[in-house]
């Protein structure tokens, strides 16, 4: 049975560099606080546990004073450096910078068109942290759209400012887009291009994946996709490979591997999210390939 590990999978260049920045900081033994889990991955998480990062909640910073606190690739909203400022807390920054960039971006489009009749539209998953520091950049005066029934949300007779969380899928996107470009037509606007400014901010790593996968998928009987379930990058790749190749399982651990999907199949394919350990992914490859 041929077993291949898909070589672009594992961690973007975004987790990768908060994964750095906090081993950096642990390797003194001190004990480092995370905002949230560093990433959406429960094996990494407890690797990093064991080296002294702490994952806590925001009410649980809230009471924090005098410590090290890691803003992680998702990154935060204003609010949080201020509640920093005040309790004494030291930032260890690791807030992605393509993330960075949006947060800039949103912040300044806002600036310039608030006086006028303008709307800032993020189209992303509600309650996602990246999607909660790109609304506190302009005091949550964002629309946020996820599915196209959200295009009623949307003054269409007004300007349209459109960005996206930068792991959502390009595919989904552009069919937001359509819907949204047609909804405007039906509405009698004349010059779209005019009132819909659309901002590619989805994450080039993220959506050079997409195509990628399916060619990856296709090829083997079989495809282990591993990556975190609070993974919002994981369950929309996992999709993408099931959409191509309808014997793909989704595991977060060796210990979810059922031998029996590999009863007569002669190759595997495993990949896996952005959020996902090259280790991990190697981890799985050596007991498949042991089955």
């Amino acid at each position: 049975m041929i077993v291949e590990i898909d070589k672009q999978s594992g961690f973007c260049f975004g987790v990768q560099n908060a994964v750095k920045i906090a081993e950096k900081a642990l390797l003194n033994g001190e004990k480092v606080f995370s905002l949230g889990p560093i990433v959406h991955n429960d094996k990494e998480v407890e690797r990093l546990s064991t080296l002294g990062l702490v994952s806590i909640d925001h009410e649980e910073f809230k009471n924090l004073k005098n410590c090290k606190v890691l803003i992680r690739a998702h990154g935060e909203p204003p609010e949080t450096y201020i509640i920093a400022e005040k309790n004494n807390i030291r930032i260890i920054e690791a807030t992605c910078p393509i993330v960075k960039r949006l947060q800039s971006k949103i912040m300044d489009t806002w600036l310039k068109i608030k006086e006028g009749r303008g709307q800032v539209v993020i189209f992303g998953k509600s309650g996602h942290a990246e999607v909660v520091g790109l609304l506190g950049q302009i005091d949550n005066e964002g629309i946020l759209v996820s599915v196209p029934d959200d295009i009623k949300k949307i003054d269409v007779t007004r300007p349209v400012y459109l960005f996206a969380q930068t792991t959502m899928s390009v595919n989904d996107f552009r069919d937001f887009v359509g819907k949204l470009r047609l909804k405007m037509q039906e509405n009698g606007i004349t010059d779209i291009d005019k009132n819909l400014i659309i901002n590619k901010t989805i994450c080039g790593q993220v959506s050079n994946r997409e195509p990628h996968l399916k060619s990856f998928a296709e090829k083997h009987d079989i495809v282990i996709f591993v990556s975190g379930r609070e993974s919002s990058n994981g369950k929309m790749l996992y999709s993408v490979c099931r959409n191509v190749n309808p014997d793909t399982h989704f595991v977060s651990s060796p210990e979810e591997l059922d031998p029996l999907w590999f009863k007569g199949k002669n190759s595997v394919g495993i990949c896996g999210a952005t959020s996902t350990p090259k280790w991990l992914i190697e981890n799985i490859r050596d007991i498949i390939s042991n089955i």
